[in-house]
């Protein structure tokens, strides 16, 4: 595991962007990701249970959030969204 970035297990909803958002702590500094209930639909075939899908597939999300990160793949407001 990389110590530079870490994923605490604090993932939620947020309805006004549609997307589940989890925190990355980033050499001390807190930055959010998020994947849009779109994109978690087409990839993995859940068009409801978002959060619980997400959940599933945290391990493999977290590695390509990581790889976003290092890439400094934020948008204008610094979040990393991944597609």
């Amino acid at each position: 595991m990389n110590q530079a970035i870490q994923f605490p297990d604090r993932e939620w909803w947020d309805e006004s962007v549609g997307a589940v958002c989890f925190p990355a702590i980033v050499n001390g500094f807190q930055l959010t990701c998020a994947i849009s209930g779109e994109t978690i639909a087409r990839r993995y075939g859940d068009e409801q249970a978002f959060l619980a899908c997400f959940l599933m597939h945290r391990w493999d999300l977290e590695d390509e959030a990581e790889t976003a990160i290092k890439e400094a793949n934020e948008d204008d407001q610094g979040w990393v969204w991944l597609s």
